[in-house]
């Protein structure tokens, strides 16, 4: 059986972090994900807000980082629960349980610049390594036809995979 998804929005409101009786961390928030079409009526693009939970350091690390509006890819699970409202009636809702959360826009301005970390449940805390001073990311000048890619000047043999 399959259970991923991954889904790009930027955040409703704050996360809410908070605890359970056995102090184990738990962040709940929004994001509002654009659909990918636009409505044909009215030219505009319908927006799903998807409830997301996260645990453990995963709570810690969104509920440090991340505010409202900014913008967030979460990695995770779907999942249905069933419930009962204060009248007695059945309802069910449907909720992201996130793995991993990513960073999806830069550092916005006036946050102190440099680089933020990002967790990953499994990988822990880790800062992005700087990029090179060259604007080619490290590999030296662009080709003078303007082209994005660069042929490598050395090849070893050893292919990465």
């Amino acid at each position: 059986m399959l259970n991923k998804i991954f889904i790009m929005g930027r955040l409703t409101r704050d996360p809410e972090l908070r605890r359970t009786q056995t102090g184990t961390p738990v962040a709940s928030f929004s994001l509002a994900v654009d659909r990918d079409f636009k409505d044909k009526s009215t030219g505009e693009r319908a927006t799903d807000f998807i409830d997301v939970v996260a645990w453990r350091q995963t709570a810690e690390f969104v509920s440090r980082y991340f505010a409202k509006g900014r913008m967030a890819v979460v990695e995770g699970r779907l999942q249905i629960r069933d419930w009962t409202d204060k009248e007695g009636g059945k309802r069910r809702s449907a909720e992201v349980i996130a793995d991993n959360i990513y960073f999806g826009d830069s550092k916005r301005d006036g946050d102190g610049g440099g680089y933020a970390p990002s967790y990953s449940q499994g990988g822990g805390y880790s800062t992005p390594a700087a990029p090179r001073g060259d604007s080619f990311g490290g590999y030296g000048d662009p080709p003078a036809d303007g082209d994005q890619f660069a042929e490598l000047s050395t090849d070893d043999g050893n292919l990465p995979f």
